[in-house]
């Protein structure tokens, strides 16, 4: 990717992500009888940013099949909220023991083990009270929450969770990994790419290539994410690195080596990028990030 390029998809996730943060700070005002501390923990963790990548993926994949991004934004926040829910739980020290998440302490570290978790329970539920109070017709919305709410659980992210729990007593294995990556990372990053298609009332076609998509451009993701818990630093990652060998995680870099480990994750970019071929030009955002993905130094 040429620096121009790379300098304008960084602009355009720059500039969807500030609109995604507006949204979420609204949408955690609050009512007026939410104890205050765990709202303040709510807010910490959701403050804290980050990529916004997956309310980026529905809103582009919205507008990619012809919907208005409004129309996708409580679906896009839903999904933050999923996502940010499982980073507070991931880091508490019965699970990764992280004690610091996007370059500030982790969640329990700030407001201690009990609101984390209360935090990362409300998001959950915050998640799917949002989409069942939007505007989208109800047929759309119970699609939408059904969509979100496999990609999250036991078939999905927190079964990959699990598996990678488990994972840590076993020798490296990449077809471990594959399994890890697709349930853990892959499944929400497609739910998310559905969303979007699901907002537009997008067509059977449609919504099935943003789902391949979607779950290649996860399993892209995750590997570019191992491979920089080895070549990273702390500040740019802003999380430990260097952690995934110590606890035993399988992971790409593990299992196969460092050069397999980028050829994988480039391989899963030109599959995510073919399964846009349908759209034709107009896909041209959602390529560029695909390939930032495994490309980006944070």
């Amino acid at each position: 990717m040429s620096t121009t390029v790379d300098e304008d998809i960084r602009s355009l996730l720059a500039r969807s992500a500030a609109e995604v943060d507006d949204a979420l700070r609204r949408c955690l005002a609050g009512p007026e009888h939410t104890p205050l501390r765990l709202l303040e923990a709510m807010r910490y963790s959701i403050d804290a940013g980050g990529k916004r990548l997956r309310p980026i993926l529905t809103l582009w994949c919205c507008e990619l099949c012809g919907g208005d991004r409004s129309a996708a934004m409580p679906a896009a926040l839903a999904v933050e909220c999923v996502h940010t829910f499982s980073l507070i739980h991931d880091d508490l020290p019965a699970l990764d023991n992280d004690d610091l998440r996007r370059g500030r302490p982790s969640s329990h570290r700030q407001f201690g083990e009990a609101a984390a978790i209360l935090a990362g329970d409300a998001l959950l539920a915050l998640a799917f009270e949002i989409v069942s109070e939007s505007d989208v017709k109800p047929r759309i919305a119970v699609a939408m929450i059904r969509e979100l709410a496999g990609a999250t659980g036991w078939r999905g992210m927190i079964g990959g969770e699990a598996a990678d729990l488990e994972g840590e007593t076993l020798p490296p294995d990449a077809r471990l990994v594959q399994t890890i990556h697709s349930a853990k990372t892959a499944r929400l990053i497609e739910a998310a790419c559905r969303l979007g298609a699901f907002a537009a009332e997008a067509t059977a076609s449609q919504l099935d290539a943003l789902g391949r998509f979607g779950h290649e451009l996860g399993l892209a993701f995750q590997a570019a994410d191992d491979l920089l818990d080895l070549t990273g630093t702390t500040e740019a990652l802003g999380k430990p690195v260097r952690r995934d060998a110590v606890s035993g995680k399988q992971t790409y870099p593990r299992a196969v080596g460092m050069e397999a480990s980028r050829r994988i994750a480039e391989e899963a970019v030109e599959r995510a990028v073919a399964a846009l071929t349908s759209f034709g030009d107009v896909s041209g955002k959602l390529v560029s990030l695909a390939r930032f993905v495994v490309e980006r130094d944070r």
